[in-house]
């Protein structure tokens, strides 16, 4: 196993990925793993440092999240965030109580004691605060460093142990210095180098792949998405023609979308695409289906089932390879801690036990924005790095309802509309992820003198950075106008449109 500088653990904070993406965007590789995490396994990846995240769970309940006791006898730094200062506090004989004044959102602290935590900071800084208990009496060994007027205790640390605490939350954008704090225990306290970056990840990926696939063959699974292109371009770089790839039409794409995707491998990627048309399958057995979690998992398991028979008109396929991100993984299965699950993802939760093959997924522990970096890194076009998002279930997730072939010929036209106005207008780069919805609503309107009762269009534009968090994207009045004039006036069936306002959370961005 790879040495990872720092390794976090995972209490179900909604802001632990915030942790690992600070840490990385300031070159410092680490890892999240479970809060339970075996310690022969926290030994075995070599940290030089830890850091336990935040979480909604109280030290004091009994069902409180505890990890491994061994990790404060590893003798590496330990970094304690707003639930893990309580656990350490507690576990070294502290007391922690529910505060009698919630701290949620902004606060300012004030030094204590000199502290390299917050070594080129400035005191009385803005920080991000979000807890119920708090500290009531400091462990032996430890002194206050910071405060704030509801936090006697904001920060502590025991130096001889190399053990430090924040009752903020740094990794958070609200925290003014945050970053500068987690860099400074990373490379200050812990003496991490920065020196990771994509190109480091994809040299590193590039030789695991080889080393686990020796001369057997890989099957991709492909939809010309940036994962599953990138997934390939590293694939292509590590074995060659030992990969296998597949492009499975399922009936649920978009406009041209297999013609695209075929000529983006034959003439961009080099690699022979294997093209499978499932069309009829894959209709057949999401017909009279309405619930969103039972399409996805019936796309998902019809996806498996189609890869199978591929593979075995191959000798020797032992391995899959598909674009699963963690943005997938944190929605799908609580797999790194406690986390809600919010969604399944087709791609995440691994392989049912009749298949033969093994997975293989490069870009499990990445986000998004990662991926198009690493993209840039393997030299892919830029028109297929900056591709909006398109969710592997297809626009069976875009359709409320019953998934048809007419309720997918409006979906097609109406959704070409939307990103030829937006690419004509210059803005198809300036929204994170954009499509349309067919709300399967209908509504009276009237066109021509006469009376119409149709379909109902929504359009929904989000700006993020790595989809776990979105705003709706703030487009221009007179650019949302032009698509809803084209796409009432261009496609039969439809005589509403309207614009999706909600950002992530409370929703997510698909609607299904």
């Amino acid at each position: 196993m790879k040495h990872v500088p720092i390794v976090v653990l995972d209490f179900g904070s909604q802001y632990t990925q915030l942790i690992a993406r600070k840490l990385r965007e300031s070159g410092i590789y680490c890892e999240i793993v479970p809060y339970n995490e075996p310690i022969e396994s926290i030994k075995e990846k070599e940290p030089k440092g830890l850091i336990l995240s935040g979480g909604p769970a109280s030290v004091y309940d009994s069902g409180a999240y505890h990890p491994d006791n061994e990790i404060f006898n590893l003798e590496i730094p330990i970094l304690g965030i707003c639930y893990g200062m309580q656990l350490i506090t507690q576990h070294f004989g502290g007391v922690v109580i529910p505060s009698d004044n919630h701290e949620y959102g902004k606060a300012k602290i004030k030094f204590e004691e000199e502290c390299h935590l917050f070594d080129d900071t400035q005191n009385n800084q803005t920080v991000w605060m979000s807890h119920a208990d708090r500290v009531d009496m400091l462990p032996e060994g430890f002194i206050k460093i910071a405060s704030s007027d509801n936090s006697p205790y904001a920060a502590i640390a025991n130096t001889s142990r190399n053990i430090y605490a924040l009752q903020f939350h740094p990794e958070v954008h609200h925290s003014e210095f945050g970053t500068t704090i987690l860099n400074n225990f990373a490379n200050k306290i812990c003496g991490c180098e920065a020196s990771w970056n994509m190109g480091s990840f994809a040299k590193e990926q590039i030789a695991k792949i080889k080393e686990k696939v020796g001369d057997k063959k890989v099957l991709c699974g492909v939809s010309g998405g940036v994962d599953s292109s990138v997934v390939a371009a590293l694939l292509h770089e590590a074995i060659g023609d030992q990969l296998i790839p597949v492009f499975v039409d399922h009936g649920l794409l978009r406009t041209n979308e297999k013609e695209q995707v075929e000529d983006m491998f034959k003439n961009r990627l080099h690699a022979n695409l294997i093209t499978v048309d499932a069309k009829e399958k894959f209709l057949e057995k999401l017909k009279g289906v309405t619930d969103p979690e039972q399409k996805r998992k019936i796309i998902g398991e019809t996806f498996i089932s189609v890869f199978e028979t591929e593979a075995k008109k191959f000798d020797d396929i032992s391995f899959l390879a598909q674009g699963t991100l963690y943005t997938d993984v944190i929605e799908s299965v609580s797999v790194k801690g406690p986390s809600k699950t919010i969604k399944s993802h087709h791609n995440v939760g691994g392989l049912p036990d009749w298949m033969s093959f093994e997975l293989i997924e490069p870009l499990r522990e990445i986000f998004k924005d990662e991926v198009r970096k690493l993209g840039l890194e393997l030299d892919l076009p830029l028109d297929m790095i900056n591709r909006h998002p398109f969710p592997g279930p297809g626009l069976a997730i875009r359709i409320m309802g019953e998934v048809n072939e007419d309720d997918l010929a409006l979906l097609r036209k109406a959704d070409s509309i939307m990103i030829d106005e937006l690419k004509s207008n210059g803005y198809y780069d300036k929204v994170w992820q954009a499509f349309c919805v067919l709300l399967n609503v209908k509504s009276v309107g009237v066109m021509g003198d006469n009376r119409t009762y149709d379909n109902t269009v929504c359009v929904r534009m989000v700006e993020s950075v790595d989809g776990m968090t979105a705003t709706f994207a703030h487009i221009p009045h007179e650019l949302l106008d032009s698509i809803s004039n084209r796409i009432i006036n261009e496609v039969d069936g439809i005589n509403r449109v309207v614009y999706d306002i909600t950002s992530k959370p409370p929703g997510t961005i698909e609607w299904e």
